[in-house]
């Protein structure tokens, strides 16, 4: 937009949000009747969409699976999104089992009422073995190269291999070639595959065929898993990780064709490394998030309230003709190199 004097100025449309009509009444984003169903939403990517949907008016449906501890951290951010004003039900509970799936749609039927439906499902469930496949040799070069920077700088190996894990844990990302991701002795088994598969995977499809079933849907509805990089390059420990997400990208794909004529749209995010209690969990993360760093064009790693605003965009009307796709959201990670 240009001012008279030629100079351009920024211009910025109003927040839907904070749209007023005559009167001073609020517009909201969503529909009242529509609900979002988030499965693993105690943290990262589900607690964020969480988060967002409900500060634009949607009702939120939060499947989690914590023990009592960790409830203390949990519980002040469910206050926050009842705090928006807007329907909001936790369940902790096993969103794996049959049991599981089958309270939650009960939980739904009675809040849902007459008109309500489910406009989002979103699976967000991390719950998997990070494991090798086979067993892990060190990699020679980088003690090599700690034992040479040592004498050189006249210090012990151990307090510099030390100094060094705690500065990429700080953030200084450049240093990640020196370190090493530690792994137990432990390897791969078929159960532990198995049942990160399922986890991470193949669920999806059965919370898709009884929210179905069950006539919760709404006639546009919208269904989103996540995956990673992982899907096509392998890291160690990730192994069962990386086929569950093929697999959940699989899925969504049959899903997105074979739902289709009942309204349903089914999508997957790939989002960039993204510093959440999931990643905290596998092997040489601080590694992965260092170069996420530095890979990255604009210098820093994806945000969970990145991928949630996303969410959001995907939720509403003109998304519709999105379905069956990959849609990245890293903001450049995955095309960047180092």
């Amino acid at each position: 937009m240009l001012r008279k004097d030629g100079r351009a100025v920024n211009w910025h449309p109003a927040k839907p949000q904070q749209r007023k009509q005559a009167g001073g009444k609020r517009v909201r984003n969503f529909d009242t009747d529509h609900w979002a169903v988030v499965l693993g939403g105690s943290s990262g990517f589900g607690l964020a969409t969480a988060r967002k949907l409900s500060r634009h008016g949607m009702n939120v449906l939060v499947v989690h699976r914590d023990r009592r501890g960790a409830m203390r951290r949990i519980e002040p951010e469910f206050e926050k999104i009842r705090a928006h004003g807007n329907r909001f039900v936790a369940m902790n509970l096993d969103a794996l089992s049959e049991e599981g799936r089958v309270r939650v749609i009960d939980t739904l039927r009675e809040n849902l009422g007459e008109q309500g439906r489910v406009r989002l499902l979103m699976h967000s469930i991390a719950f998997g073995n990070l494991k090798p496949v086979a067993p892990v040799k060190p990699d020679p070069r980088v003690g090599l190269a700690i034992d040479k920077l040592s004498d050189k700088l006249d210090l012990d190996s151990g307090a510099l291999r030390k100094a060094i894990d705690e500065l990429i844990a700080e953030g200084v990302s450049p240093l990640h070639s020196l370190q090493s991701a530690e792994f137990g002795k432990t390897v791969m088994d078929a159960e532990d595959m198995e049942r990160t598969i399922f986890s991470m995977g193949t669920s999806l499809l059965f919370w898709v065929q009884d929210i179905h079933a069950a006539g919760l849907f709404a006639d546009d509805a919208r269904v989103l898993g996540m995956t990673s990089e992982g899907n096509e390059v392998a890291w160690k420990g990730y192994a069962a990780v990386a086929a569950a997400k093929v697999a959940l990208e699989s899925v969504s794909r049959a899903i997105a064709v074979e739902f289709a004529p009942f309204g349903i749209r089914s999508n997957i995010i790939q989002a960039g490394v993204t510093p959440t209690p999931a990643l905290a969990l596998i092997p040489g993360s601080a590694r992965m998030k260092a170069v996420a760093e530095l890979r990255n064009p604009f210098g820093r790693t994806t945000r969970p309230e990145d991928v949630a605003n996303f969410i959001a965009l995907m939720c509403t009307d003109e998304a519709a003709w999105v379905n069956g796709s990959i849609l990245r959201v890293d903001g450049g990670e995955h095309i960047a190199s180092l």
